[in-house]
């Protein structure tokens, strides 16, 4: 099973990016981030027709999330939103079980994680709450011992080898000693995060900004991560960054991050 995370920074432009990379990966499963459309605006014929099942939570110009799964796959159980915070109306999470004859279940979650900038705002409590939320549902689904992939963007730069230039930033709050220590909060309810568990060579990253010529000078950070409980890091076969989908005309700051799964 070939899962994908990608924050496509507005669907609607990058409808037709996405579809190639359907065409061209064939991924079973996706993760989409900040759609930013409300569910009735997602494309979802361009993504019917490419064979995908789908299942959205929007909100109107921010956020989204989206989860796409491959026929002859299915995904059910499907929760939309986080729980712990019955006023939270940010579209960030949305999580369900996919199956297929032949296949072993595995629950996937598409999360998009509070930025939390600036710090001195209520953006970065809102971060830490978000990702205290995250930290129980997940040992809460820890307890069912299924196989788990909690796949987004995390707005989290986890260690400096994770930024090309780190020094840039000690005071930003995806790199903050509270945003780190939450993170691996997360990690130690037994998760492993897949890319670093494949390859822990430096210079692998999922963003470059659109400002300052950072692509071109490969000014990047490592903030979309896949976290697979045991059962699935028990499966886990490579982990990989689309790198190149960076160059693209008009393309997302992101990439996609790529696990298999046996």
């Amino acid at each position: 099973m070939r899962i994908a995370t990608w924050n496509v920074n507005s669907i609607k432009q990058r409808v037709g990016h996405l579809v190639a990379f359907l065409d061209e990966a064939k991924p079973d499963v996706v993760c989409l981030q900040e759609l930013k459309c409300q569910d009735d605006g997602f494309p979802r014929a361009e993504i019917e027709a490419a064979g995908y099942a789908v299942e959205t939570l929007g909100q109107k110009a921010y956020n989204g999330v989206a989860l796409l799964v491959r026929a002859p796959l299915t995904l059910g159980e499907v929760r939309r939103g986080l729980p712990g915070d019955e006023n939270d109306e940010q579209a960030r999470y949305i999580e369900g079980l996919v199956t297929g004859e032949g296949t072993a279940p595995v629950r996937v979650a598409s999360i998009y994680l509070p930025n939390g900038n600036p710090v001195d705002s209520p953006k970065y409590p809102y971060k830490l709450a978000f990702m205290e939320r995250l930290r129980r549902h997940a040992r809460d689904l820890m307890m069912h011992e299924e196989a788990i992939v909690l796949a987004g963007d995390y707005n989290v730069i986890p260690e400096a080898e994770d930024a090309s230039d780190p020094d840039a930033w000690r005071d930003d709050a995806l790199f903050l000693p509270r945003t780190r220590t939450a993170f691996r909060a997360l990690l130690a309810e037994g998760f492993t995060e897949a890319l670093r568990a494949c390859d822990p060579k430096p210079d692998l990253y999922t963003f470059w900004d659109y400002q300052a010529g950072a692509w071109n000078r490969n000014a990047g950070i490592r903030i979309d991560h896949l976290l697979l409980s045991p059962q699935a890091a028990d499966r886990l076969v490579s982990a990989s960054v689309q790198k190149r989908l960076r160059g693209l005309e008009k393309p997302s700051d992101h990439v996609p991050v790529t696990v298999e799964l046996t």
